[in-house]
């Protein structure tokens, strides 16, 4: 597909924060270019050329209440997300958390693009915000090509800093051992929608061991090792300790081994991928070890004896602009007003807040379309903090963030003759957070 200068909006990037903003802006009546430079040009990371591809976990995590993910997804249904609608509509069994079928996930988005009148999809690498649309939002993800990211760097002179982020392996289901794994979910919640492979004290040791002495891919020269710390490779996890493992994402709570009645020393979690259930992903594994130590130490897990590798674990660099000084509370440039960023080039983490941060730029650029000023979400809201995050953060380097309860703000105090324990609060702080996103709702312009 050819450009297309009518379009009021160019949005680079086709992921989780593009489509979104690309969707809500045409739903707003105002039209798109949404540009994509896959197949074009691959990246590392990315394995087809469907919008939206999720390339890490398929989980969006918790979709409770209260919980500061759970919370997000609340406030973005309320602002009817397109995106998450999608991910409901192919979520997969997944306990309290929001897994979706990647592939039926990815083509449902591709549905809503091309179903859309007002949005024109061109398959084609952009290296510079296009001249021939009134406003740009630069929503081209972690993995922006260099081209891209050395323009924005010689625009705005400010280095950009970036991390690694590790993928999970997918193994295949007929290759694990059902006898030793078995389905269910921490505390019983849902219906058994994880398979769990029980580790006894003796096994652990073996793998932890095994794992420390591994061999992991030799980053680049130029790549400094600077990992996201709630995405951490399992073997940089063990590097903090015995139990470090047994403690994070191999912790066994809630979970009892029928073959002994009792709970594991610990236990690794699988994930089915798809909705047919013939592939899984080991939650909280992922990896930078080379592909053979991934055959050797990871069938050391107990039930993966025989496991059938479909995706081996790998090392990618993230990408992401220092935002609070570059970026306006509107996720505009200072520099460039009619410029703006989402996603996670623009400092948030997550799947959730990818969606979030390009609902947020595309409600921002249609406000400045129609000639309103536009307000950010109280920070007492999950989009708000999240928000206030990216734009105003003030920590030195800037650190990306998933949103967590420690980017709200403290609750009024009252007084009460108790000090409410830490669930009591997280309620109080979702019920905050839900009357502030629809007061905010209903105070926005048209």
């Amino acid at each position: 597909m050819t450009d297309t200068p009518h379009a009021a909006v160019a949005v680079i990037g086709a992921g989780l924060a593009g489509c979104e903003a690309a969707l809500v802006l045409s739903r707003r009546g105002i039209p798109v270019a949404l540009y994509e430079a896959r197949p074009q040009c691959m990246t590392p990371a990315h394995t087809t050329a469907l919008p939206a591809e999720l390339v890490c976990s398929n989980s969006l995590k918790s979709d409770a209440l209260p919980s500061a993910h759970g919370l997000l997804k609340a406030e973005l249904r309320t602002l009817e997300s397109p995106l998450l609608a999608a991910a409901t509509e192919t979520a997969l069994p997944a306990g309290s958390a929001l897994a979706v079928d990647r592939e039926r996930f990815s083509l449902r988005v591709r549905e809503l693009i091309t179903a859309s009148p007002l949005v024109s999809y061109i398959l084609k690498e952009v290296e510079a915000p296009p001249p021939c649309h009134r406003y740009c939002v630069i929503a081209a993800g972690p993995l922006a090509s260099e081209k891209l990211t050395s323009r924005l760097q010689q625009t705005f002179s400010t280095g950009a800093l970036h991390f690694y982020d590790a993928i999970a392996p997918i193994v295949a289901a007929d290759s694990i051992d059902h006898s030793i794994a078995f389905p269910a979910s921490r505390w019983k919640k849902g219906e058994g929608d994880y398979l769990n492979c029980p580790f006894s004290e003796e096994e652990y040791r073996v793998f932890f061991d095994t794992l420390r002495e591994a061999d992991r891919v030799t980053a680049r020269n130029f790549e400094e090792a600077r990992f996201f710390e709630s995405c951490l490779p399992i073997e940089v996890a063990a590097e903090r300790g015995y139990k470090a493992l047994a403690f994070g994402p191999l912790r066994p709570v809630g979970l009892i081994d029928p073959r002994t009645g009792r709970r594991p020393f610990a236990v690794c979690q699988l994930r089915r991928e798809r909705a047919s259930g013939e592939s899984y992903n080991l939650v909280g594994f992922q990896t930078r070890l080379t592909i053979r130590e991934q055959q050797r130490v990871f069938r050391l897990i107990p039930g993966f004896a025989r496991a059938e590798f479909l995706r081996y674990g790998s090392i990618h660099r993230n990408t992401y602009l220092d935002s609070p000084a570059l970026l306006r509370h509107d996720l505009s440039f200072r520099q460039r007003p009619d410029l703006f960023c989402a996603g996670q080039l623009c400092g948030n983490e997550g799947y959730t807040e990818s969606i979030a941060t390009g609902h947020l730029a595309a409600s921002a650029v249609a406000s400045r379309i129609a000639g309103h000023p536009w307000a950010a979400p109280p920070v007492e809201t999950a989009l708000g903090a999240l928000l206030h995050h990216v734009t105003a953060s003030k920590e030195h380097p800037f650190t990306p963030s998933n949103i967590h309860f420690g980017l709200f703000p403290p609750l009024d105090t009252v007084p009460v003759k108790r000090k409410p324990g830490k669930k009591e609060k997280q309620e109080r702080m979702c019920e905050r957070a839900l009357m502030k996103i629809r007061e905010w709702i209903s105070s926005l312009p048209g």
